[in-house]
């Protein structure tokens, strides 16, 4: 979880609060929360990496629409995030 950044931590959280969430709705969830315009080419390569490092799996719900959910490693790593977050921030 150390080497992600912060717009890749913000996706495994959106993710693993969601059920299953397909790219445009992880999109919007962002486009909220950062009130700004999210563009492709900044989400889709970032769900790749996460991909990449085995925190979250993408999968096809039909020829354009993929959905990503948290592996079981991805949920590890907000567990421990959250710990560490915690020993600093009690709130």
């Amino acid at each position: 979880m150390h080497d992600l950044t912060g717009f890749q931590r913000d996706l495994l959280y959106v993710i693993a609060g969601n059920d299953d969430p397909h790219g445009l709705a992880i999109k919007e969830e962002l486009e909220a929360y950062y009130e700004t315009e999210i563009h492709h080419g900044r989400l889709y390569p970032n769900l790749d990496t996460l991909v990449d490092k085995g925190l979250i799996e993408k999968g096809q719900q039909d020829r354009r629409t993929n959905f990503y959910t948290l592996t079981r490693r991805g949920l590890r790593e907000l567990e421990a995030r959250r710990e560490w977050e915690h020993k600093y921030v009690d709130l």
